[in-house]
């Protein structure tokens, strides 16, 4: 881990004069992924995103670069987060209070500054920041690297989902307490 690496909180509002700088990370991040990792839709998605009761962001400068972020929300009980799970959960699971899961959407580290620490960093420093009881995450199952990063910070596999957007892909859930 880099000593010049500073992490940084952000609500909605103070990371909204960041948000062409977010769209950059994400772009680089997923430059090798698809037609569906552009820049208009991930824009639409912040959009949607930013407004949510408990919006939280963690970024991570080097020399005032923005090098990487993880950001999500605690799910509302009218959530459609849980909205095309494939298999069968237990009695209760997608039950939603406001309090209860936290959903991390994005955990982004820009290609050059990979494999360096940086996306756990970012992980840990936001866990440890959240008052629910678990959080959730989605992961494309093609995703090995981050998969096998999830799993050894303590996140298991629990299902699948597709959610109910179009050309969306189907997605393995990931869930764990939140300290720990």
């Amino acid at each position: 881990m880099r000593d010049d690496l500073r992490l940084r909180h952000y609500a909605a509002e103070e990371a909204q004069p960041l948000v062409d700088q977010l769209v950059d990370v994400y772009l680089d991040a997923h430059a090798n992924d698809g037609p569906l990792y552009n820049a208009e839709r991930y824009r639409k998605q912040l959009a949607a995103h930013m407004p949510r009761p408990g919006w939280e962001l963690v970024a991570a400068t080097v020399d005032d670069e923005l090098v990487g972020y993880i950001y999500g929300f605690p799910l509302a009980p009218n959530t459609r987060w849980w909205d095309g799970i494939q298999e069968p959960v237990p009695a209760g699971f997608t039950d939603e209070t406001g309090r209860l899961t936290f959903a991390i959407s994005e955990l982004l580290v820009r290609r050059a500054w990979q494999r360096r620490g940086i996306a756990r960093a970012l992980h840990d420093e936001l866990m440890s920041s959240r008052t629910e009881e678990r959080a959730t995450l989605l992961v494309r199952p093609d995703n090995t690297i981050a998969r096998h990063a999830y799993t050894s910070w303590g996140w298991r596999s629990v299902g699948r989902l597709q959610p109910q957007w179009a050309n969306a892909p189907t997605y393995l859930i990931f869930t764990r307490a939140t300290r720990g």
